[in-house]
């Protein structure tokens, strides 16, 4: 079982940044980040695959060039750093992991197991 808890959501003016960490009971290889606004889809927005020295990131559209993503694996933590925020990030924002390495590790929810319980992120406009 893997457990992932959600911290650094909250209301950034647009145009700020904002760090967001997900805090893992245990390694896993392939770790994204998704968000749901109200009446919308969960968007998967980033995903990275770790495999010792190896990594690679993939990232939505709507999200490239103003978020990154990384893992601290010895923290076993993983972030969201989101810049240049745009009211239309508001949501609630959910990391998840499953086993899936390279290009496998995918910003599709549905190859994701585990999921913490979300933090909200609200840029107002």
């Amino acid at each position: 079982q893997v457990h992932l808890v959600e911290s650094g959501g909250g209301s950034v003016q647009a145009g700020g940044s904002l760090r967001l960490s997900c805090a893992v009971s245990r390694y896993t290889s392939c770790m994204g980040w998704f968000r749901q606004a109200p009446g919308k889809e969960r968007e998967g927005i980033a995903a990275i695959s770790i495999d010792g020295l190896d990594s690679r990131a993939t990232f939505a559209d709507s999200v490239k060039g103003r978020f990154s993503i990384s893992e601290d694996v010895v923290k076993n933590t993983l972030y969201l750093q989101m810049n240049s925020l745009k009211p239309e990030d508001t949501a609630m924002y959910y990391c998840a992991a499953n086993w899936r390495y390279g290009a496998s590790c995918r910003t599709e929810a549905a190859d994701f197991g585990y999921w913490g319980q979300g933090t909200q992120v609200t840029v107002p406009s």
